[in-house]
């Protein structure tokens, strides 16, 4: 039984890592393509944001992996 929690806890902290990976990788090609839409004062501000949360996904990426 405690094998199989453990695999099971591995298995969920790889699957939140893939997910923070995909949503800093989605991020990142929505405001490269918001950039082209926007003025540059909205697509500044558009990519201090995702940056900020980009920050934010890392530092739940580091907390999983002591």
């Amino acid at each position: 039984m405690m094998m199989f929690l453990c695999n099971s806890m591995v298995s969920d902290k790889n699957d939140i890592e893939n997910l923070i990976d995909t949503m800093i990788k989605s991020g990142d090609e929505f405001v490269d393509n918001l950039k082209t839409v926007l003025p540059n004062s909205l697509s500044e501000s558009m990519v201090m944001f995702h940056e900020s949360h980009v920050e934010n996904l890392k530092k739940i990426k580091e907390f999983l992996n002591p």
